[in-house]
């Protein structure tokens, strides 16, 4: 609502603001891409493709779906646009609506809004640790401090396979107990069973083999050099065998930024390593890491703890004519005002001279700027704090710089 978009534009210029300290630059995807896309990237034995997509045959009888995560997207339109020949690494972030068939919950609808950030062409854990940074950097600044930062590494595909056996051999022991969808899980990817949500399956799950304890020297040398950088930088962080996320291309670094505050519990940020989607969507092997975190869920986060938003931008000068019969001249004058710099309005509704004061009021307008037949024949107009009634006079052609220099000397 207008009452409230302040609050997401300032949570958007400081993302912007950090993502430029990182070097990262904005990237804007569609709202539908072809299925296929999510099919190949995301897996099709995950929640997100088999129970939470939005698809549509269009007119042409071609399968689309709204965008349900921001980094499909991105990774297609990387090979699309050739974008491999620009140098890298390429640091990317998206602002972007996602669109989620799913029970909506505080700070998660069916459509939602995800703030991302992609960095492609970095192999080394040191992009992990940038992206995991940027994160942390952003969220500090936001004003959000109860949180937790849990890490996680999920191998790559060779190490994988003998994580597989062994929590593929853990679950057929207790059949019988996991839920229906852990059943397909078992047969299809194992590792799904470790996200599952239903309550008794991770009462199970708990005692399932850990990941970390099958990784390969490789993976668990990655997770090492992770683990040195986050301490370097005063990140604290714990090391929580259980985080696989929820979507099959990442590999290796898996991470999630939580909270316990009451209205905003869970993930407020969550990612990891990708270094085999880009040719899972046809493109050449390319090292990818990044984050998405839900814009909505975010902004009831900073609200639980009580860091308050800035007051957005008010109404610096209300024009106001005496009687309709000037309603022209406060026009121009308002025009002139706002192509000098200053953020003006005026009404033309025809109130009285008392109600358009009233109007002035609720709109917290700062100053008021009467005209009337003197204001008109002399060019010299009366500028009126309205939160104290103090006024000054000033020459037409300087009234912009008069309230400029208002506004800075009060607030």
């Amino acid at each position: 609502m207008p009452q409230e978009s302040y609050k997401w534009q300032q949570a958007e210029a400081l993302a912007r603001e950090v993502c430029a300290l990182y070097n990262a630059r904005e990237i804007r995807t569609p709202a539908f891409e072809h299925t296929e896309l999510f099919l190949r990237s995301i897996g099709s034995d995950t929640d997100v493709v088999g129970k939470e997509m939005y698809t549509f045959a269009d007119k042409g009888g071609r399968s689309i779906t709204l965008k349900p995560e921001g980094t499909a997207p991105v990774a297609r339109s990387y090979v699309e646009n050739a974008l491999e020949s620009e140098t890298l690494p390429l640091k990317m972030f998206y602002f972007s609506p996602v669109f989620r068939y799913e029970r909506p919950a505080a700070g998660r609808l069916r459509e939602h809004h995800q703030f991302g950030v992609e960095f492609y062409g970095g192999a080394g854990a040191e992009y992990d640790f940038e992206v995991i940074s940027l994160a942390y950097d952003f969220l500090r600044k936001f004003g959000i401090s109860q949180l937790s930062l849990h890490i996680n590494s999920i191998g790559c595909p060779t190490c994988r396979k003998a994580y597989n056996q062994a929590l593929r051999a853990f679950g057929e022991q207790h059949r019988a107990e996991l839920c229906q969808t852990c059943h397909t899980r078992l047969d299809t990817n194992p590792l799904r069973i470790i996200d599952c949500k239903v309550p008794h399956c991770k009462e199970i799950v708990a005692n399932a083999p850990h990941i970390l304890d099958y990784i390969c020297d490789d993976c668990r040398a990655h997770m090492e050099r992770l683990k040195t950088l986050l301490q370097a930088a005063n990140i604290p962080f714990d090391v929580d065998p259980t985080i696989v996320r929820g979507l099959d291309y990442y590999t290796k670094t898996v991470f999630e930024f939580v909270t316990d505050t009451p209205s905003a519990q869970g993930t407020v940020c969550g990612g990891g390593r990708y270094d085999h989607l880009v040719e899972s969507v046809g493109g050449k092997a390319t090292p990818c890491v990044g984050f998405g975190m839900g814009f909505e869920r975010l902004l009831l986060l900073k609200e639980a703890a009580g860091t308050p938003f800035a007051p957005p931008d008010r109404v610096q000068a209300m024009v106001i004519s005496q009687s309709p019969a000037f309603a022209d001249d406060a026009i121009a004058l308002t025009l002139q005002l706002r192509r000098s710099g200053v953020r003006a309005d005026c009404d033309n509704t025809g109130r009285s001279l008392k109600a358009q004061f009233k109007y002035a009021d609720k709109q917290n307008a700062a100053y008021a700027v009467v005209i009337g037949e003197s204001e008109r024949a002399s060019g010299i107009y009366t500028v009126k704090r309205l939160s104290d009634g103090t006024t000054k006079t000033c020459p037409r052609d300087r009234l912009a710089a008069c309230i400029a220099e208002e506004s800075a000397c009060n607030g």
